[in-house]
C-alpha cells in the first residue's frame, strides 16, 4: 500500500518565551554618546515611539539604503558590461531609425 502525505505533521515546540506569530527579538547593548541619544530620545519623542523602536527603525533604514545602493552598484556594471553590445546594436539600426524619421 502507498504511503500518502496527508499524515499531520508536529511542530517542534517553540523556544521560551516566544509565541507563534511574532519575530524573534534579542536584547542588545549599545553605547551612544550621550548628544546622540538624547537627540535619539528627541526624535523618537516628536514621532510618537519608544527609544527602542526609533532605533530599530533607523536600523532598517540604513539597511534598505545598503540594498537599494548595492542593486544600484551592480545594474550600473551591468549597464558598462553591455555598452559596447548596445553601441553595436545601435549602428545596426540607425538607418532604420533615419529611414522612420523622415
Amino acid at each position: 500500500m502507498a504511503s500518502t502525505n496527508n499524515a499531520r505533521k508536529i511542530a517542534a515546540p517553540l523556544p521560551r518565551g516566544r509565541t507563534v506569530g511574532k519575530p524573534a527579538k534579542e536584547r542588545v547593548l549599545i553605547e551612544f554618546p550621550a548628544a546622540a541619544l538624547r537627540r535619539a530620545d528627541e526624535a523618537a519623542q516628536a514621532q510618537g515611539v519608544s527609544r527602542s523602536e526609533f532605533i530599530r527603525a533607523a536600523v532598517e533604514q540604513s539597511l534598505e539604503a545598503m540594498k537599494i545602493a548595492a542593486f544600484e552598484r551592480e545594474l550600473a556594471e551591468a549597464c558598462i558590461a553591455n555598452s559596447e553590445r548596445n553601441l553595436a546594436l545601435l549602428k545596426e539600426f540607425e538607418a532604420v531609425d533615419q529611414e522612420a524619421f523622415k
